[in-house]
């Protein structure tokens, strides 16, 4: 059973449709990245899935025990200044809010969680720094962490490389690919770096205001719209 249906589907804003006609699955251990031009429609799709907007028509079905809080989210690139007052490992560990629920405390397992994610993210050494003080990179690093703290099997990231120099964007990528491929996580996430984003897709959704594809990464890479979006022979 996939992980989300969505049969239909309409988004928007104020009365105004920005999306409309999108039909799609994701699956357990899918990479689905979804791209498309600036204004397309691309983060509405998110909030939808994030149960932040609700349709206009068609509906969003989570299955196979897909719960809200299984779901991590790493939204467009904040930037915090030295004097935002958070630490590294309090921003981690606030991933696991969600969990805690009536609970006052974290848990021993939340704060394990929290440490676990830290190592896979390869940012320990910063355990201690001002979250504010860091670069571009390890920001991003830290709340990506902090997603896999509220994630037990859904990533879902938006234009989560933005504004991130190349060489730090492709480091991202290959962590994304890593927990994707040695982790099972699934995957769903909105680039328009569509030549690197694709890398490690196993799934395309090609949105503008409507779906013009959805599918096997290969067969976007050869279809006439995927030739064109990737500048491909």
């Amino acid at each position: 059973m996939p992980l989300i249906t969505c049969r239909d589907l309409s988004l928007g804003y104020g009365g105004s449709v920005v999306l409309s006609g999108v039909n799609f699955q994701v699956s357990s251990g899918d990479y689905l990245c979804i791209v498309g031009e600036n204004g397309s429609g691309k983060s509405t799709l998110i909030k939808g899935l994030l149960c932040l907007q609700q349709p206009f028509g068609g509906e969003i079905v989570y299955g196979d025990g897909l719960r809200a809080d299984m779901i991590g989210y790493l939204p467009q690139r904040m930037t915090a200044g030295s004097d935002f007052p958070a630490g590294v490992y309090e921003v981690v560990l606030s991933g696991r809010l969600a969990r805690r629920g009536l609970r006052p405390f974290y848990t021993r397992q939340d704060k394990d969680a929290a440490l676990t994610n830290m190592r896979i993210l390869e940012i320990e050494y910063l355990r201690d720094a001002c979250f504010g003080e860091l670069s571009g990179g390890q920001q991003q690093r830290v709340l990506l962490a902090r997603a896999l703290c509220s994630a037990d099997r859904l990533l879902l990231l938006d234009e989560p490389v933005a504004g991130l120099d190349p060489m730090v964007a492709q480091g991202f990528y290959e962590i994304l690919g890593t927990l994707n491929a040695s982790m099972g996580m699934t995957i769903v996430m909105v680039s328009h770096d569509v030549e690197r984003a694709v890398g490690n897709a196993s799934h395309i959704l090609h949105l503008n205001h409507t779906q013009l594809f959805f599918g096997a990464r290969d067969e976007y890479l050869k279809s006439d719209i995927g030739k064109k979006f990737t500048g491909g022979d």
